[in-house]
């Protein structure tokens, strides 16, 4: 039974995953793909947004260790890098796991505590969830203007707008939701086989106490806006690699930034399927086309999504060397 559950956390999000990429793209033509990526395509902008893929996770490594040091765990800084990209690497086969690998890389090969790691991770996921939440607010709360203009100009309101949605559309969209709340909930109940640890809340209380007695605490505060600027960066300067997304502007980049944060709450490998539509869907409302719109976001993903791999296979390689 243990077998037949390990394997449904594999096959159904990746199942989903491909459920949403088959129907979103079942109309397009793979001719009109390989256009797209070797006449339409800026190379250089792509490989200019690769780098801050690596700054974010290694901010995010410097963090770790920060947090860690209060509670007397002083990892080496190259573990908590390759740690955080195993991590990463490590979800795209299987959602959410990266957390607790990252821990047990620590401990394996620095002796850091498991249940300390633990702690230090779920704060790092707490504070990072509350300033996603306030960016998101503010920035949608200055965006209505805008949205307005939009549809008073188009003559599109949000009845004509969630009208052009099919009913697989609608389905989809309701099953992602569905999903991610229901993977919330499942995180929140399950969050002690998470730790692996007797006292969950004593995780917390370690974590949150490591955040207050840090050294340093303006140094965390830029680490935690630098993760998320070189996300954000990550992101925003493959608009560049397209001229349909070219002209749209950081504005409009945020946003889509900040729904596909929120899609990848559904429970698929790297967010694939959720993002997609997601980010597709706020191309569109800001007058991408429907077939460059898909075209942009599997391109994009696909691409970091392979260099996240490459990264995890570059840190299992420098680890193996390591007793």
């Amino acid at each position: 039974m243990n077998y037949k559950l390990k394997s449904l956390r594999v096959v159904l999000p990746l199942a989903l995953a491909v459920g949403i990429l088959w129907w979103m793209y079942r109309g397009i033509r793979w001719e009109e793909l390989e256009d797209a990526l070797s006449h339409q395509m800026s190379w250089t902008w792509m490989l200019l947004s690769l780098p801050f893929g690596v700054s974010a996770q290694v901010l995010r490594a410097m963090r770790w260790k920060q947090t860690l040091a209060p509670l007397g765990e002083r990892p080496r800084l190259s573990t908590c890098i390759h740690a955080v990209f195993l991590s990463y690497a490590s979800s795209l086969i299987v959602p959410r796991v990266g957390e607790v690998l990252r821990c047990e890389v620590l401990r394996r090969y620095d002796g850091t505590n498991f249940s300390k790691g633990v702690g230090t991770v779920v704060t790092e996921r707490l504070i990072d969830s509350l300033l996603i939440l306030v960016l998101s607010l503010v920035v949608f709360l200055t965006q209505i203007p805008v949205f307005l203009d939009i549809f008073q100009s188009t003559g599109m309101s949000l009845g004509t707008l969630f009208g052009q949605f099919t009913l697989t559309g609608w389905l989809v969209t309701a099953a992602c939701g569905v999903l991610a709340v229901v993977g919330i909930v499942f995180l929140a109940r399950r969050l002690r086989v998470f730790s692996k640890t007797k006292d969950v809340l004593s995780d917390l209380k370690n974590g949150l106490l490591s955040v207050r007695k840090v050294e340093r605490p303006w140094l965390f505060i830029l680490y935690s806006i630098g993760i998320w600027v070189s996300y954000f960066l990550h992101f925003y300067l493959t608009f560049y690699c397209f001229d349909f997304t070219a002209g749209l502007g950081p504005m409009v980049a945020l946003i889509a930034f900040i729904v596909g944060i929120f899609a990848v709450l559904v429970p698929t490998p790297n967010g694939a399927g959720s993002w997609h539509f997601a980010t597709k869907t706020v191309l569109v409302l800001y007058g991408v086309g429907q077939t460059a719109s898909a075209l942009y976001v599997l391109i994009v993903h696909t691409l970091h999504t392979l260099f996240i791999a490459l990264l995890g296979v570059w840190s299992s390689v420098a680890l193996s060397f390591r007793k």
